[in-house]
């Protein structure tokens, strides 16, 4: 890869201002149960939530990618690799369901989305240009002041990590929005084409802070 930009070791340091990650990568270099990033936001009250990402990883055992947590529930929104080759889990406001028969080849970027809606409870999958069934999970709205962690699953609101359960790999191109945005939009994310940016976090203007060995880095490779 390319030199590295930020190197930040067993602390945390915070971007205050957004920061334009265009043509940049969060490399996850080891396993730990303390490396993550934080995406900051001020936000308290989620009605629906839609986030997307690009991975690419060559683990075979569980991992998590992305966690919203509150003071209420540590598992208030969640996308979680199990075991299996072949299925993420997903939660909303503590329950959770199983995507299955997926496809996540090794050391290869992968484009994911997930939606989900407060008012019916209805969840959905989106990997690599193809759309799940949707399954529910739980009604009502996510409410409180988050913290929400990309390459650790959280136990406990803010902490209770497991190494065993951290990512290795790069992510890139986060994106979160307070609705369901339009199939549309999503297969232009998918397509890597001119779509609408998240409102609550945008890859374009992210404001993160990173503990532990997470590094900031350039794209090696067309995706």
């Amino acid at each position: 890869m390319g030199t590295l930009l930020f190197v930040m070791v067993m602390f945390a340091t915070c971007c205050a201002a957004p920061q334009d990650l265009s043509g940049k990568v969060f490399v996850f270099p080891k396993e730990s149960n303390t490396d993550r990033v934080r995406l900051l936001t001020s936000q308290t009250k989620f009605s629906s939530v839609t986030t997307c990402l690009r991975f690419k990883t060559d683990l075979t055992r569980n991992y998590g990618l992305f966690s919203l947590s509150t003071s209420a529930q540590s598992n208030d929104f969640v996308l979680f690799k199990i075991n299996s080759e072949d299925v993420i889990r997903m939660h909303a406001r503590g329950e959770g369901t199983d995507f299955l028969s997926l496809s996540f080849a090794p050391n290869t970027w992968h484009s994911m989305c997930a939606t989900w809606r407060s008012d019916n409870g209805l969840a959905q999958l989106w990997v690599d240009g193809k759309a799940t069934i949707k399954r529910y999970i739980k009604a009502g709205p996510i409410t409180g002041a988050p913290i929400i962690t990309l390459g650790q699953k959280q136990g406990t609101h803010g902490g209770g990590f497991d190494a065993k359960q951290s990512f290795i790999g790069m992510i890139t191109k986060v994106h979160l929005w307070d609705y369901v945005i339009p199939t549309a939009e999503i297969k232009r994310y998918m397509d890597d084409k001119h779509f609408i940016s998240g409102n609550v976090f945008n890859w374009g203007a992210l404001q993160y802070e990173i503990t532990g060995q997470v590094l900031v880095d350039e794209e090696s490779e067309v995706m």
